[in-house]
């Protein structure tokens, strides 16, 4: 089965045996109906002042991760300053956001349905909008 990457958020299979890719592709402008393709969503990750970010991503990976056996937290609307001792990795069940690492005029914004990797050492000023829920894992 070939398989291509396209734009780093789907990938394309080719499921018809013994075809190329490129084959397929060109029959499905002339004849849509007897191509054999299948497209797959991925989770689209981002990474910005050395936050990554991964919007909703598959309950597959959450539960790879052991996400939902993970400790929990929670804080109403707030602004605070934040250091990571060790790197963070958390899930966001509700809530709205916006980092400032220490130094930086710019923020990273997360929110509910977000798995977010922060860095150990990060020092930085979350500006909570709306109340948070998160179940969270220090490594």
């Amino acid at each position: 089965m070939a398989s291509l990457r396209v734009n780093n958020s789907f990938s394309i299979l080719n499921t018809e045996p013994k075809r190329s890719l490129f084959s397929a592709t060109t029959r499905r402008s002339r004849r849509s109906s007897s191509v054999g393709l299948t497209v797959v969503a991925e989770t689209m990750s981002t990474v910005k002042l050395g936050i990554k970010v991964d919007k909703n991503p598959p309950e597959s990976r959450l539960s790879q991760l052991g996400v939902r056996n993970w400790p929990k937290w929670s804080c109403p609307p707030s602004k605070f300053p934040w250091t990571y001792s060790d790197k963070e990795t958390c899930y966001l069940l509700e809530g709205k956001v916006k980092v400032t690492p220490d130094g930086s005029n710019e923020s990273v914004e997360i929110g509910a349905g977000d798995l977010v990797e922060f860095p150990k050492g990060m020092s930085c000023t979350w500006d909570v909008s709306v109340a948070v829920d998160k179940h969270y894992n220090f490594s």
